[in-house]
């Protein structure tokens, strides 16, 4: 293997999601060579896996800037910037056209899937001559890449987190491959019939939680004898709920308010300060008991047929472990995002653009971005790791002024670090929305945003708009 000049080797950027290609628009603007390394078989493999979901944020929140540029010199129809857009709608009105574009379908690799990472002749420990060597990728196959810097925008949507409470996975969870499902199964559409007359428990207190829930009642009104559980950590799910009235994107607030009426009403029955311990199948084969055990030793247990773990993701960083990273040891993300984005202190209105100073590792030229930059903290936005990718390809480019002059303004959840507490609180129904205006010298509108792979998930009719 040549150890070449890095400066006459491509850039390498990692999956061809929203952000990863996004990056690869950027590129191509600036000229600079590169080549995108797709583990699928087709652009935003990851994206098409929840096709059926509606995203929250309307397609002016979706669409790079770099990338809409490109596309518009080829043609293209741009959907309605106020239509809410599908995962379908999202990769096929957007993403695989991007992807076919001359600029960078010859610089896509399909089923290139990345398995480490390391510099040419130089090992994690070695220091002399490091900053010189080029990045060698090395993929499933066997095949090495050269490239003179790495962004990693692999996403988190093959690592979810585990059903178990304390981050192991649940007693006896690996071994009933048939009964748990990943986040945002498809129950009024291609799953129907698994779900239909079922006992369901749905674990986890996010978008994609409330997006399962909300379908899963709608799918207990259509079929009897499906009965919809719902299990959560803290004592209550005033953060769940969201800020409703206060939320700047109505389909976010909309989905928090009729999570909360179903569960008023009784259709969803809401287990509070549920710390899942045990999972084991019941005599007889006739379900599964889930058992939660709290802190002073009680057990309760749920039995029910089909369990849906919508628990979140996680980073993994095992392709990159030859090279050096500094990690926040709490959330996961570079070190200097995570107080940014800690979901154990952050509230709304308080999440400071970020760009490539704030994504930048002891290793020169490696990137993590998008949705796997944040680490284990749930709070992101397409719109983040758009901005993310500008920054650091204008400072691949050279162009450090445009690199640093980071712009971004995401919408107000209407949910603030307050809620922190409320949450641990069994006498604090509902978030308060106690969002108002930003403290004098930060910009209005730089809220917090929750979502999945980059994008932010809400329930709604299934018709497909934006595309």
């Amino acid at each position: 293997m040549s150890s070449s000049n890095p400066e006459t080797l491509p850039v390498a950027v990692i999956g061809a999601g929203p952000v990863g290609l996004a990056a690869a628009a950027h590129l191509a603007e600036r000229g600079l060579d590169f080549v995108v390394l797709e583990a699928g078989r087709h652009a935003a493999a990851s994206v098409a896996q929840w096709r059926h979901v509606r995203m929250f944020s309307p397609w002016r929140y979706d669409i790079d800037a770099a990338a809409r540029r490109l596309l518009d010199a080829a043609g293209w129809t741009a959907p309605d910037p106020e239509l809410l857009p599908t995962g379908a709608a999202l990769v096929d009105a957007y993403l695989r056209p991007l992807a076919k574009l001359p600029a960078i379908a010859p610089r896509l690799r399909y089923g290139a899937r990345v398995v480490a990472i390391s510099r040419v002749g130089v090992d994690r420990v070695r220091s002399r001559g490091r900053e010189g060597a080029p990045f060698v990728i090395r993929l499933a196959d066997g095949a090495e890449i050269l490239a003179r810097a790495v962004i990693d925008a692999s996403g988190t949507w093959t690592m979810p987190n585990v059903l178990g409470a304390n981050g192991l996975p649940a007693h006896g969870e690996t071994d009933l491959p048939g009964v748990i499902e990943q986040a945002l199964p498809d129950v009024l559409g291609a799953d129907r019939d698994r779900f239909a007359g079922t006992r369901v428990l749905v674990v986890g207190a996010g978008h994609s939680a409330a997006n399962t829930l909300l379908n899963l009642a709608d799918l207990a009104a259509a079929e009897p004898g499906t009965t919809v559980y719902w299990a959560i950590r803290a004592a209550n799910a005033s953060r769940a709920y969201g800020g409703g009235d206060n939320d700047a994107l109505p389909a976010r607030g909309a989905l928090g308010t009729r999570l909360l009426a179903h569960v008023e009403a009784g259709r969803i029955r809401l287990l509070t300060g549920f710390s899942t311990h045990t999972l084991r199948a019941t005599e007889g084969e006739d379900g599964v008991e889930v058992v939660a055990l709290d802190g002073a030793g009680g057990r309760r247990a749920v039995t029910v047929d089909r369990i849906v773990s919508a628990t979140g993701f996680r980073p993994d960083h095992t392709i990159s472990s030859e090279l050096r990273l500094d990690l926040d040891p709490i959330v996961e993300s570079p070190r200097t995002l995570a107080p940014l984005i800690d979901p154990n202190q952050h509230s709304c209105g308080t999440v400071p653009p970020h760009g490539v100073d704030d994504l930048a590792h002891p290793e020169p030229g490696f990137y993590i971005v998008g949705v796997k930059s944040y680490g284990r903290a749930p709070t992101f936005l397409l719109a983040t790791g758009y901005e993310q990718v500008r920054s650091v390809v204008a400072a691949l480019a050279g162009d450090w002024e445009a690199a640093r002059d980071v712009r971004l303004q995401l919408p107000e959840t209407g949910v603030c670090s307050s809620d922190l507490a409320s949450a641990d609180d069994p006498t604090t129904a509902r978030s308060g929305g106690c969002c108002g205006p930003a403290p004098v010298g930060e910009p209005a509108g730089r809220g917090l945003v929750t979502g999945i792979t980059g994008g932010l998930l809400a329930t709604a009719p299934r018709k497909t708009l934006g595309s």
